[in-house]
């Protein structure tokens, strides 16, 4: 599996055969290149421009943007509903968390997350492999809260996303307190690729670029 970030909350995950799954592709007010890729599969946490610009993406794909279970091109993705703020929505609304099983692997990207998970929604979320969790706070959890959140769900790789950068006008943090709490790394690629062997007995935290090295 390859996982390629083009920025905020948006990566690409390729799967061994092929399939392509982008994750909540932006605008162009953002401040990122536009993601000008092909996907078979589109995943949307929720209806804000940052997360859902459909168009930025080519291809004949298939639209996930809703919680419950969804079996698409063979991938299974389960969709977890939950809030994009810390009172229950009453602010920004609700948020989909989605874990995408594939590779003998379980990806979760965690959206506009706004709030600690309770039990009942760790359970729902179940065991992750990797975690892709927002760290800039502001409209979103913030760097503690994310190191919670890893806590909760405990993944072998996690990476940081919807953080500053030089692109990015939004008051948000950068992804530098987050990984300094966890210990975590920046990675100068734009990519990793990964296997359920190379996850064993994992803890990492990282980084990506959102650049080409």
């Amino acid at each position: 599996m390859k996982i390629r970030y083009f920025g905020h909350s948006c990566f690409k995950i390729t799967l061994e055969n092929g399939i392509s799954i982008v994750t909540d592709p932006f605008d162009q007010t953002v401040g990122y290149p536009l993601p000008e890729t092909e996907a078979d599969i589109v995943t949307s946490s929720h209806s804000h421009f940052d997360h859902n610009y459909f168009k930025a993406v080519k291809g004949d794909f298939k639209i996930v943007n809703t919680p419950g279970e969804h079996d698409v091109d063979g991938v299974h993705i389960k969709g977890v509903s939950v809030f994009h703020d810390d009172e229950h929505g009453a602010k920004r609304g609700k948020n989909i968390i989605f874990v995408i099983e594939a590779d003998g692997m379980k990806v979760c990207h965690a959206g506009d997350l706004g709030h600690i998970l309770t039990d009942d929604m760790v359970k729902e979320v179940g065991d992750v492999d990797v975690l892709m969790v927002p760290v800039g706070g502001y409209y979103t959890i913030d760097d503690r809260q994310a190191v919670k959140v890893v806590e909760q769900l405990k993944p072998k790789l996690t990476i940081a996303m919807h953080f500053r950068t030089s692109n990015v006008n939004l008051p948000i943090e950068t992804e530098d307190n987050f990984l300094k709490m966890t210990g975590g790394r920046k990675v100068q690629s734009n990519e990793i690729e990964i296997d359920r062997n190379y996850l064993e007995g994992r803890s990492d935290v990282v980084a990506l670029n959102y650049e080409n090295s």
